[in-house]
């Protein structure tokens, strides 16, 4: 899997490229620019672009434009600091694959790009709630709150599953309404209705 991060700040760039290669990613490239990231996407293919809005070379989504029309069919995210459902849809409307704020957590923006690099849209969940697949919802969960809502889907109850996990009760307790809340959903059997919906079992 090969990545282009481009944003101005080195420190960002360095950041979240560590993030990525940590997580398995076999090859991140950076660019300071968007000059500098359309060069490097006219010299190979990237299963994943993830540009910064705010980079003053961008232009707005214009320069999300430009790196749509170097490479047709490339997978062009996104990333921001704000998290305006404006902007997110607008960008989704010119083409981008995703949109991923910068304040995500390391392994929410891990699993999201990971998600968009195979091909699926991304964005949080109640910023393009209708457009946000089953799957790339459960990519903002931990490994542990994935765990709990596959004992969830078995129809375990939480001392079930705090046995099965070796944890405390009050613990999975919390990890359910974590997972709840980044689910978006009504409640544990909505909550495993989403994950067989993206393909949890």
């Amino acid at each position: 899997m090969k990545i282009l991060v481009a944003d101005e700040f080195d420190l960002v760039r360095e950041t979240i490229a560590a993030f990525l290669l940590a997580e398995g990613v076999s090859s991140v490239s950076t660019a300071a620019d968007l000059p500098e990231a359309l060069a490097a996407m006219e010299a190979e293919a990237f299963d994943l672009v993830l540009l910064d809005h705010e980079m003053p070379s961008m232009n707005g989504l214009l320069g999300l434009s430009q790196a749509l029309e170097v490479r047709p069919g490339a997978h062009v995210a996104l990333i921001s600091a704000s998290t305006s459902r404006e902007l997110a849809e607008a960008a989704i409307a010119v083409g981008a694959i995703g949109f991923v704020p910068k304040k995500m957590a390391s392994r929410a923006m891990v699993a999201a790009v990971k998600l968009m690099a195979r091909g699926d849209s991304f964005a949080p969940i109640g910023l393009l709630q209708s457009d946000v697949s089953p799957s790339a919802q459960l990519a903002l969960l931990t490994r542990r709150e994935v765990s709990v809502l596959q004992g969830i889907c078995e129809g375990k109850s939480n001392k079930e599953i705090a046995r099965d996990l070796e944890l405390q009760e009050v613990t999975v307790k919390l990890h359910v309404k974590t997972l709840t809340r980044k689910l978006d959903a009504k409640n544990r059997t909505h909550a495993a209705m989403i994950a067989r919906n993206g393909g949890l079992s």
